[in-house]
């Protein structure tokens, strides 16, 4: 398990992040298209990420609120993610499916989507990543902090809830 602090927000002018990043000689990891596949669980969320750049099977607790936001993190990277689907779909309910166009960016420990998510629209999620237990809570949050303001990310655009949520509501 590690710790994640992000922030979403709806991003008008995701040519500005772009730029930003590549400007600061962010590592480009690519584009991905993603089907992201939550299935109902107990407590927290489980859902299945199956992408051409990222897969994995991703547990996670997070409260809904707008801004910096910890999460604690569970991360599998299955060596056959179509027999782990498999095994998910005839065992659990699916809740919901969220389909997207992401592009990938590094900055350090710092991870950025730029988002098209269908039937939502343009979102930034900027990460602060500790998988290695240097990095304390309040570190994480001042990285996104420092973002927001760099990328001119507006109260009224951070989202509280995962895509899930908003897909359901």
């Amino acid at each position: 398990m590690f710790l994640n602090v992000e922030i979403k927000a709806r991003c008008e002018d995701p040519t500005h992040v772009r730029t930003y990043l590549i400007e600061h000689n962010a590592r480009y990891v690519g584009k991905d298209f993603q089907r992201d596949t939550y299935f109902i669980t107990p407590k927290g969320r489980l859902k299945l990420r199956e992408g051409l750049i990222e897969n994995a099977l991703i547990y996670y607790e997070r409260k809904n609120q707008e801004g910096p936001k910890e999460s604690s993190v569970i991360l599998y990277h299955p060596s056959d993610i179509i027999k782990l689907k498999s095994i998910l779909e005839n065992t659990m309910d699916v809740r919901v499916q969220v389909f997207k166009n992401r592009e990938i960016y590094f900055l350090a420990n710092v991870k950025f989507h730029i988002d098209i998510v269908e039937n939502l629209g343009n979102f930034i999620e900027i990460e602060a990543i500790d998988d290695s237990g240097t990095n304390d809570k309040k570190k994480l949050q001042e990285q996104c902090e420092f973002y927001l303001d760099k990328f001119a990310i507006r109260k009224k655009d951070l989202i509280s809830e995962s895509y899930s949520d908003m897909l359901l509501t």
